[in-house]
């Protein structure tokens, strides 16, 4: 007569046999997993490479222009409280100046600024902070045609691909085809999937003032909703007499409102 014990032995025996197996197929869907992911990876990527070597500069500048055009079309509001900030270094001392603005912009009234403190040097403030308002005030009130990134404005090359914010992206090389304090020349980035301008590192292709020798400027673009809009921007100047001029600008957060859906006024959370 044989025990329960020996009875038991292959009842048990199996049962470790199917988790066995149950383990290795989990192993095994676990890296299937990972060599799809890999291989749609791989497969974007390469699909990006391809679009690159399809499109040309000119083609990509003429999308980039479709898509603002889609934009202005239907960003009917939008407004953020901005910091802007701007640091003197020169031989001698050092001084810095900061300002809040309500920025509001109105597809029928465009661009307006509301500033709603002011801290540090009041000589940058107003040199230096209102100017650069007045500014850019100054070219949106231009025609939109004399101052984007347009074959008809600039000399494109695209020079490759990188990654921005996550985001593939084309890298042109532009020039302006003529001097403007509006325009620039440098290495702009465009989104590869919505054609959107997402980075520039440029300077102006024409000197605003005899006393500065030379101006870079970072800008970057992000989504915000449905609509690519500045984020961030930070220009560094040389002065002909000594020192240095640096100004960034925090966007800030935006209320965006497009033909079909209006936003909430943000001037009642400003304190």
């Amino acid at each position: 007569m044989r025990s329960p014990e020996i009875d038991s032995i292959p009842v048990e025996h199996a049962e470790r046999d199917r988790r066995r197996r149950r383990a290795v197929d989990c192993r095994w869907a676990f890296l299937w997993i990972l060599a799809l992911s890999a291989a749609v990876s791989a497969w974007a990527q390469d699909a990006n490479s391809n679009q690159a070597r399809s499109l040309s500069a000119e083609q990509i500048v003429d999308k980039l222009q479709q898509h603002d055009q889609v934009q202005l079309a239907n960003l009917e509001h939008y407004q953020s409280v901005r910091h802007y900030a701007v640091e003197y270094h020169g031989f001698f001392k050092s001084i810095d100046a900061g300002m809040e603005v309500l920025f509001t912009y109105d597809a029928s009234a465009g661009k307006n600024f509301q500033i709603i403190s002011q801290t540090g040097s009041k000589m940058l403030c107003e040199k230096v902070l209102q100017r650069a308002l007045e500014s850019e005030k100054e070219a949106s009130q231009l025609t939109k045609g004399n101052t984007a990134l347009t074959r008809q404005n600039y000399e494109v090359r695209l020079i490759g691909t990188d990654m921005v914010g996550g985001r593939p992206a084309f890298i042109l090389d532009v020039h302006p085809r003529s001097p403007s304090k509006f325009l620039y020349e440098g290495r702009v980035w465009v989104d590869a999937s919505e054609f959107a301008l997402a980075k520039m590192e440029v300077q102006p292709a024409k000197n605003p003032s005899f006393w500065i020798s030379k101006t870079v400027i970072h800008h970057s673009n992000a989504k915000s909703g449905a609509f690519w809009l500045p984020m961030q921007n930070r220009s560094e100047t040389k002065v002909r007499v000594g020192g240095t001029a640096i100004m960034t600008i925090d966007y800030g957060t935006y209320q965006v409102a497009s033909r079909s859906q209006p936003s909430k006024p943000i001037a009642q959370d400003i304190r």
